[in-house]
């Protein structure tokens, strides 16, 4: 007996083959307080191969990630920051949906310390964006032919302007990637993002960071999770180990050999796979873990790759040291 001929499947939500064939878009969006760098990370996923656009208005958004896709786009970056204030609200719901709607969404934040930004204005001389206050009229002509009065011009004091940028993009800080730039040259903020653009485009879910740092310098604004390894034996003291890091295998055998530091790691790990899963639930897509000690070369070193090491086979995993980026530029 012949089997009767099945129908064609029907499409729903106006799907069409070519909508299923179509490339993903890799979407990232860079945002950040003004003298972070965003120019730096928009320069550096040019390099790579993205088509960058700055300044975007929010309102624009959806459109423009529409356009790209009908144009078969494969990867893009924009940058929205608090020169288009009055969108900003939109973006953290526009965000949802295009990530519901297929868009490979990476959102980069970038922030520094005030004194960083201070001191970056004061070198660049450039004028903060929010320091501009346009107050009303002075007085406004009340017959026909009388001159109208122009606003006067007023000024926000830099560090006030830095502290209404930081509320103005307060919800747009809690869905992303925080990468502090405070201490971060130029030529290292670039290779750190186009280390975590590659990072993020291999695997999805929940990502680790493992940041080392020196407390002398100062914690990391980027930080979820800061834990302190000064109490544990210094290296810095050994002679023949002061001047080398704990990427260096004299240091890694001193530093294994100490019980009190097995311990730290141990209690790290424990505390983190507690924690992970539920932030993993929470659609967390990153997860900073910095580690200091007090110069930033021994033991955070030696801590933040051990843990890296530990939790790789579960989870991914990236490792930056910030004092060791620094020297190396």
């Amino acid at each position: 007996m012949t089997k009767p001929t099945q129908p064609a499947p029907t499409m729903h939500n106006n799907e069409s083959a070519t909508s299923r064939l179509a490339p993903v878009l890799e979407l990232v969006l860079i945002t950040g307080v003004s003298g972070s760098g965003k120019s730096v990370a928009l320069t550096a996923l040019e390099d790579s191969g993205f088509f960058c656009v700055d300044n975007l208005p929010p309102e624009l958004l959806g459109d423009f990630v529409s356009l790209q896709r009908e144009q078969q786009a494969r990867k893009v970056a924009v940058a929205i920051d608090a020169r288009s204030a009055s969108g900003l609200p939109t973006v953290p719901l526009q965000l949802k949906s295009l990530r519901a709607n297929g868009v490979a969404l990476t959102s980069i934040f970038l922030e520094a310390t005030t004194e960083a930004l201070v001191r970056r204005f004061s070198e660049t001389r450039r004028m903060h964006p929010l320091s501009t206050v346009a107050s009303h009229a002075s007085s406004v002509g009340t017959a026909a032919g009388d001159a109208v009065h122009q606003p006067p011009t007023q000024r926000r004091l830099l560090t006030d302007a830095i502290e209404l940028e930081r509320e103005l993009l307060s919800d747009l800080r809690d869905q992303a990637h925080v990468v502090d730039t405070s201490q971060t040259s130029a030529a290292n903020l670039r290779s750190h993002i186009k280390a975590l653009i590659g990072h993020s485009a291999q695997n999805e879910g929940l990502q680790l960071m493992f940041e080392s740092f020196a407390f002398k310098r100062g914690l990391p604004m980027d930080a979820d999770f800061v834990f302190d390894v000064r109490m544990l034996p210094n290296p810095h003291y050994e002679p023949a180990l002061k001047a080398q890091t704990g990427l260096d295998q004299g240091v890694i055998d001193y530093l294994s050999a100490q019980p009190a530091v097995h311990d730290m790691a141990q209690h790290i790990t424990q505390f983190l796979q507690h924690w992970l899963p539920t932030l993993q639930s929470d659609h967390r897509a990153y997860v900073t873990v910095a580690i200091g000690c007090t110069g930033g070369q021994h033991r955070s070193v030696y801590v933040a790759q051990t843990l890296s090491q530990a939790f790789a086979p579960h989870w991914h995993t990236q490792v930056r040291h910030r004092e060791l980026s620094k020297l190396a530029t």
